[in-house]
């Protein structure tokens, strides 16, 4: 006699499958796109409290700015892979029916002397129009995703945004703002540097930069330099040269009260290796705290490593170990000029700071900011 199989005879047990999340509300999306020199960004997320909840995603490197620094032109080769990224971009935009977005590009078409070319054939290939944004508008953007991790001890606070074709930095004076109120001051940011009169206590921006020498950028300037140690040295002092003309370079900080907010794949590549992450995670790295000290031995490791063995760390990444090194001189020289206990490493950048802008702008945020 054969076995009774459970469920009733001749029955196999139905499977019982999790429920469906309900599918949001088309009108309650936000997309923010970011195309920069190195890689091509999407966030798809829907207000939720005083933060959003991502709902879907995308990131490719595409090397979009590859030869830029050479000819002064975006490459055939290179315009395709980034055509093709986003058609998948747009067919996500597409089924999700989102309808508020933001698409914008940076430091490579601003650069390129075929950009708006480029950006023509994006808008026939793919229906997306992207928009170039100015340096400071960039810059606003990185600190306004980052005003999360401001700490509320935080008196004197430096951004900065490493990208693949600029690097922004902003200081920002908060110390007459009441301690709880620091974070939002920040965020209140998104509308300009320089804000009109308010009756909220503001966060004061010292100056601001953007260097026109990212990862990409900076690796190309030194490719003819062989020697793997003596290449990393001239890149790390020659992006310090670059920032003779920011206020604060000459300022020496107290450890107590100055915080740094580092932003790009950089530092959240360094975060991962002191961590020593084989698998990149970003609730360990997001918000992490390192010290220059702790910066400054990855760093050591890197460079002991040497190309080969870059390559082949699980903890640096197949599409992060060439540019790797250029990002950490950067890093270097910003911890040379401002040595400090809390660098806070933001696994976060433009895409979230366009989301809180189209956010706080329509008032769908709680408390109508941070």
């Amino acid at each position: 006699m054969a076995p009774r199989r459970p469920g009733g005879a001749g029955a196999f047990p139905r499977s019982v499958e999790p429920p469906r999340l309900p599918r949001p509300d088309p009108a309650q999306l936000y997309a923010a796109l970011d195309l920069g020199t190195n890689s091509c960004r999407m966030l798809i997320a829907q207000p939720k409290g005083n933060q959003f909840h991502v709902v879907d995603s995308f990131s490719k490197s595409v090397q979009l700015g590859q030869g830029l620094e050479a000819s002064g032109r975006l490459g055939r080769t290179s315009m395709a892979r980034t055509v093709q990224a986003l058609q998948i971009c747009r067919r996500k935009l597409d089924q999700h029916e989102v309808r508020r977005m933001r698409l914008v590009t940076t430091e490579a078409c601003r650069r390129a002397k075929n950009g708006g070319e480029f950006l023509r054939l994006v808008a026939r290939e793919t229906g997306l129009t992207l928009e170039i944004i100015e340096p400071e508008e960039e810059a606003r953007l990185a600190v306004v995703s980052c005003a999360p991790l401001v700490s509320t001890r935080t008196e004197q606070l430096l951004v900065v945004d490493i990208g693949g074709g600029s690097t922004e930095l902003v200081w920002i004076d908060v110390s007459s703002v009441p301690r709880p109120d620091r974070p939002r001051a920040i965020m209140r940011l998104h509308a300009g540097f320089h804000p009109a009169e308010s009756p909220f206590p503001a966060a004061k921006v010292v100056d601001w930069i953007s260097v026109p020498l990212g990862v990409a950028t900076l690796k190309d300037q030194f490719a003819d330099v062989e020697d793997d140690a003596a290449r990393f040295a001239l890149m790390s002092w020659y992006f310090e040269e670059n920032l003779s003309d920011f206020s604060p370079y000459n300022s020496s900080q107290p450890r107590e009260g100055f915080q740094i907010i580092g932003t790009s794949g950089t530092v959240t590549t360094v975060a991962a290796s002191h961590l020593g992450l084989k698998r990149y995670d970003r609730t360990k790295v997001d918000g992490l705290r390192m010290t220059s000290d702790q910066i400054d031995r990855v760093i050591r490791d890197y460079l002991a490593l040497g190309p080969v063995g870059r390559r082949n760390d699980p903890r640096i990444g197949r599409d992060r170990h060439a540019l790797i090194m250029s990002g950490a001189a950067i890093l270097q020289a910003l911890m040379r000029i401002w040595p400090t206990d809390r660098l806070s490493v933001a696994d976060r950048g433009l895409r979230e700071g366009l989301l809180y802008a189209q956010m706080s702008a329509d008032g769908v945020l709680d408390d109508g900011t941070f």
